[in-house]
């Protein structure tokens, strides 16, 4: 055991304890934030990892014991979420079952990164919990929120996946329970550079929502990164990726500015790397429009639609020369201490 886990004052760090760790995998932030934090997880005891959804790109070595389908997003072809078979594809029998057979009550802790089964299984068990990512941190009121609040949304961030404690994720400290982004090794361990490409990562848009703007911008190069690409090739100034993280993390750490969603991870990472950021957030997603509200406030510049003047707005924010506040990065070890501390003393 390491010196720093021995200094842990909470008395329950002197045994190895059993860990419950559910991830949403609708997007490919919760399981690269999954990853960051495993070896530190390990250091307080043995991790079990429930994966739901099947949205999410990333390869990983997690230990995962259980999986389900459960709700996964569906897009439309050019930068909206497809509602209609979102709620197609929810087995909400096959959902309640899965939630009734998780068996939580032989672990320690339940950690929850915004999965509502696990959510449900503590409800039905009766097993405490602590939702520990982003999503938790539109609990507080003070989160930025779009101008125009959307009821239903809010609903969900607030019920989706509900928590007996929860420890939120935020670009700043907006409340007391907020802490700064888990940003990976390979971007805090990076020297950053601008080859002057322009990254592009937006899984909501396909092929041809996007091309024929990069295409009129020949004198720009731009790496696209696509669920449908097989093999990095070159087409006039795109080079297309398929989605692989070591080749995403080469082309963010070395670009002039990305162009991305309105998640959360990728402009964390960005903006720690003082990269210029394009935040296209998806259609009708409530929790995107929040964030993109936030990367306004830090200046950050945002597009709620695509048209046809898309390369004109590209060349606008290319030659924007504002500066955005520098992001700090998360100190996971004490992040978790105050995780366990907080949950073991209630």
């Amino acid at each position: 055991m390491t010196l720093w886990l021995k200094s842990c004052p909470n008395q329950n760090y002197s045994k190895k304890m059993k860990i419950f760790y559910a991830i949403q995998a609708t997007g490919n932030g919760h399981i690269s934030r999954a990853i960051q934090l495993h070896p530190y997880l390990q250091k307080f005891g043995e991790i079990d990892y429930f994966m739901s959804g099947n949205n999410a790109d990333l390869n990983n070595d997690l230990p995962v014991a259980f999986k389900s389908n459960g709700c996964s997003l569906h897009y439309s072809k050019c930068g909206g979420l497809d509602y209609w078979k979102i709620a197609k594809n929810i087995k909400p029998i096959q959902m309640l079952k899965t939630a009734k057979s998780l068996p939580l009550k032989k672990y320690d802790i339940v950690i929850n990164d915004f999965e509502s089964i696990t959510s449900l299984a503590c409800k039905i068990q009766k097993v405490r919990s602590v939702q520990f990512g982003h999503q938790a941190s539109f609990v507080s009121e003070l989160t930025p929120r779009p101008e125009k609040k959307d009821a239903i949304g809010e609903f969900i961030l607030k019920n989706y996946a509900t928590s007996t404690m929860n420890i939120g994720l935020h670009f700043e400290k907006y409340d007391s329970f907020i802490h700064s982004p888990i940003i990976k090794d390979e971007i805090l361990n990076a020297s950053p550079k601008n080859k002057n490409h322009i990254t592009v990562y937006l899984p909501s848009f396909n092929k041809e929502c996007l091309q024929a703007a990069f295409q009129k911008l020949q004198y720009l190069e731009f790496h696209w990164f696509l669920n449908d690409i097989t093999k990095k090739h070159k087409v006039g100034n795109i080079t297309y990726y398929p989605i692989n993280q070591k080749d995403f993390n080469s082309s963010l750490i070395n670009c002039n500015g990305i162009i991305t969603g309105g998640g959360f991870e990728t402009p964390s990472e960005a903006l720690f790397l003082r990269k210029k950021v394009l935040s296209i957030p998806i259609k009708n997603h409530y929790e995107q429009e929040c964030n993109a509200a936030a990367l306004k406030k830090l200046g950050v510049s945002v597009l709620t639609d695509v048209d046809e003047n898309f390369h004109v707005e590209i060349e606008t924010w290319i030659n924007n020369k504002s500066n955005y506040p520098i992001i700090e990065a998360n100190n996971i070890p004490l992040t978790l201490d105050y995780l366990f501390d907080s949950f073991h003393s209630k």
